[in-house]
């Protein structure tokens, strides 16, 4: 059908032509053209408050909210579990300075994936585009997906929890179908969002974020208040009880180190954000905000509650705020639901851009003729995570491939070294010291290890074997570029079904 159309006036704009004999027909013909019908590109509506917003609503998640008594249960103290998060915060920051200067060198939506394929695609025939395609095939089809099903499966609880005293008495198994039921809805809804506009997905995110550091912020203000009023017994515990354990500390940083991540983020939709360099603007905010929400929660709360406590904030909520302790668990809740959205936003762009590399189906990098989303890897992504939900517990999957994503960045880190090489001519609006990149590299190996040497369990070998499976892939249908003829019906389809076409490159 689109092929016919362009047909159609492709033989109109030529009788026009042979009617005038006129060369300046055919430029008016072409400008009439460039103007009426829009680019098929993704567009960028992303802009600095919007970028901050994306940023810190996929870093800011159901982590801060429930998570924290793990860094401190294995740090042992309230005080050498402050410097822990402060220092996460100065990692990631680290990181997110060298993910800056990446994002000018290579300005394409992707992250790690562009990264790798620019640094390694032509250093080798078979090895070079190895690692973008693993890149890829982890995120896009278990990691992320697997992510946002346990972030959608934490909002459908925290939607519960103010109805729990109500429904007490319901079996067991009721109550957690009706959850996983809210987690499809939730789901649907937000994939509904990511299909339909960017701009719908910004008006939602900035809302949600806008909340979600509207309930940081109580909780800060509460816990300063708590401090002016003279409750520091607590906090005068300083550093006593303090681990001595390499293991435990290094434990410590990972956890720490988990719920900062999504500092690389923007990278993802580079070719939606008017301005990358926004990353230094959310990471060191959101350092703030862990820091004095980790601050708060100590002031209030002892060691034994903190770490006793399935969700730390709930349990803060209910001892500062009374009868409007259910602020906490909605605001939970609406945080999950925007980092769940945020999350998939993400992935759907790495996916697209991995389908225009040839690392995925051709399909996945089309988009939508007229709301200009990458339709397609949209719906993957919905039905890949609605797959997760049904499995039920899923965060042991996770564990498979979650020690994966440092790895990753240590890659990203190295190609940044190469491309200082290899592209020099290349203008850097933006540039770290070398000490930087060499600093995280050291840090993921670092990080790839300690839950291989602690904890030596087979879910690490699933993960390698999860890449081997990638690989054994990769080598008829990237390498040998092998196109079984199913790949061209299912892309037809998929055309006619979306109303999807091929996006141009280029960007705006």
């Amino acid at each position: 059908m689109v092929a016919q159309a362009k047909s159609e006036y492709g033989m109109h704009n030529r009788s026009v032509s042979l009617a005038a004999n006129s060369t300046e027909v055919e430029v008016i013909s072409e400008d009439l053209q460039n103007e009426t019908q829009p680019k098929m590109q993704l567009k960028r509506e992303l802009g600095l408050f919007s970028a901050a917003n994306f940023i810190i609503g996929i870093m800011i998640g159901s982590g801060i909210f429930v998570s924290p008594a793990i860094a401190l249960e294995r740090s042992g103290s309230v005080a050498l579990c402050l410097i822990i998060w402060a220092v996460c915060g100065t990692i990631s920051l680290l990181g997110a300075l060298a993910f800056a200067e990446l994002g000018t060198v290579v300005p394409r939506s992707g992250a790690e994936y562009a990264y790798f394929q620019e640094a390694y695609g032509g250093l080798h025939r078979f090895w070079g585009p190895l690692p973008s395609f693993i890149c890829s095939w982890v995120y896009v089809v278990v990691l992320r997906p697997a992510e946002v099903a346990v972030i959608i499966l934490t909002f459908s609880e925290y939607i519960c929890q103010p109805f729990m005293p109500y429904i007490g008495d319901t079996p067991a198994e009721s109550l957690d179908l009706s959850k996983k039921i809210i987690a499809v809805l939730g789901l649907g809804l937000l994939t509904y969002i990511n299909f339909i506009s960017v701009k719908l997905y910004v008006r939602v995110q900035n809302t949600f974020t806008s909340f979600k550091l509207f309930i940081c912020l109580l909780v800060i203000i509460l816990g300063i208040y708590e401090l002016c009023i003279g409750n520091t017994e607590n906090l005068s515990k300083g550093f006593e009880g303090s681990s001595a354990s390499p293991k435990m500390l290094a434990l410590a940083f990972y956890s720490g180190l988990w719920a900062f991540d999504g500092w690389s983020s923007v990278t993802s939709i580079t070719e939606e954000v008017k301005k990358p360099e926004v990353i230094m603007i959310a990471v060191p905010l959101v350092t703030a905000v862990y820091f004095m929400m980790n601050l708060a929660y100590m002031t209030v709360l002892t060691i034994p509650e903190m770490i006793a406590a399935p969700a730390v904030a709930v349990v803060f909520g209910d001892r500062v705020l009374g009868v409007m302790s259910f602020l906490i668990p909605l605001g939970v809740a609406l945080s999950t639901f925007g980092c769940a959205l945020s999350v998939q936003f993400s992935v759907t762009r790495l996916c697209f851009v991995a389908g225009r590399e040839g690392h995925m189906m051709e399909a996945f990098s089309y988009i939508h003729m007229q709301r200009l989303t990458p339709a397609p890897a949209v719906v993957m992504q919905g039905i890949l995570t609605f797959l997760f939900i049904v499995a039920g517990d899923i965060s042991s999957l996770i564990d498979f491939v979650s020690f994966l994503i440092w790895i990753f960045y240590g890659g990203a880190m190295v190609a940044l070294l190469i491309m200082r090489k290899t592209k020099k001519n290349i203008s850097r609006p933006y540039k770290v010291s070398t000490w930087i990149p060499v600093f995280v590299i050291f840090i993921a190996i670092f990080l790839c290890l300690i839950p291989i040497i602690t904890d030596p369990s087979p879910r690490y070998f699933l993960a390698l074997l999860f890449i081997g499976v990638g690989i054994a892939i990769y080598i008829p249908l990237v390498y040998h570029r092998w196109r079984p003829q199913w790949m061209d019906k299912f892309t037809f389809y998929i055309q006619v079904l979306m109303e999807v076409v091929p996006s141009e490159q280029d960007v705006d």
